[in-house]
């Protein structure tokens, strides 16, 4: 697989243009990024003349479109088509978001489409995430106990205890966050970014788990986790309404207190 990344502002050579049907008067141009490393050829752009009269509302819905009825070339990734898997994240109209939440009604202008910045490109809109994921399973993701466990009932909390996993187990995994994050463009092969971070703070508050100064140990390096600066670009894409930047801060905050 070609090692080949794009800034989301990035300029690429215009391709072809796929036409509407004669007498189609309600369309909208969707600009979408090809590539395909095994042609050999430079990225570039199509554009394609969508019928709205016969489109859905979503960004996904158009591309779906094209893919069916226009060119079966596109490569995309999609699942459930209501904002909860995280598969269809991508750079649209300058932004990462989800194709399946974001409306072709809330752009103006023609729609630009690419896939999410500053990762490996498989083809077109699907980006290589293996990184992404290593750097998530790396947190240990999942509950880590020292006792046994009760015999009779589940390992139960305290209702406020529960709520402070709130704004932190929503996290769909999409990527939206950390593809967004200058830290994470520059040092991802050691800057575990927002998303990993949050997943990390996350058991690290759960009354549940008995790790947490484990976690901690493992988080207090100079780039896994004080790479961020605070640019906030995590919190302002994050399609679930997520603040990882937030969730990094209080990870720092216990890293310190701890030590006092």
């Amino acid at each position: 697989m070609a090692e080949f990344s794009l800034p989301a502002n990035s300029v690429v050579k215009q391709g072809k243009t796929h036409k509407a049907a004669e007498g189609v008067k309600n369309i909208r141009r969707f600009i979408v990024y090809r590539y395909d490393p095994d042609s050999g050829e430079n990225p570039h752009t199509d554009t394609y003349e969508v019928d709205m009269d016969t489109c859905g509302p979503m960004v996904l819905d158009a591309l779906l479109k094209i893919k069916d009825q226009m060119d079966s070339s596109l490569s995309l990734r999609r699942s459930c088509r209501e904002g909860i898997c995280g598969s269809c994240s991508m750079n649209i109209d300058g932004a990462n978001t989800l194709a399946c939440t974001k409306a072709i009604s809330d752009i103006k202008g023609d729609v630009k489409i690419y896939p999410l910045p500053h990762q490996p490109v498989v083809k077109d809109l699907v980006s290589d995430l293996t990184n992404f994921y290593a750097q998530y399973a790396s947190v240990e993701p999942w509950m880590k106990t020292d006792t046994a466990a009760p015999p009779d009932c589940e390992r139960l909390q305290s209702k406020e205890d529960r709520e402070l996993l709130d704004g932190l187990y929503e996290c769909i995994l999409c990527a939206c966050c950390s593809t967004s994050c200058p830290s994470y463009w520059w040092n991802s092969d050691r800057y575990l970014g927002p998303a990993a971070l949050l997943n990390a703070y996350r058991w690290i508050v759960d009354s549940r788990d008995e790790a947490a100064g484990e976690r901690l140990d493992d988080l207090e390096d100079p780039f896994k986790l004080y790479r961020c600066h605070t640019i906030m670009n995590c919190a302002k894409v994050c399609p679930k309404g997520l603040n990882p930047a937030r969730a990094i801060a209080e990870t720092k905050k216990l890293l310190v207190q701890r030590k006092m």
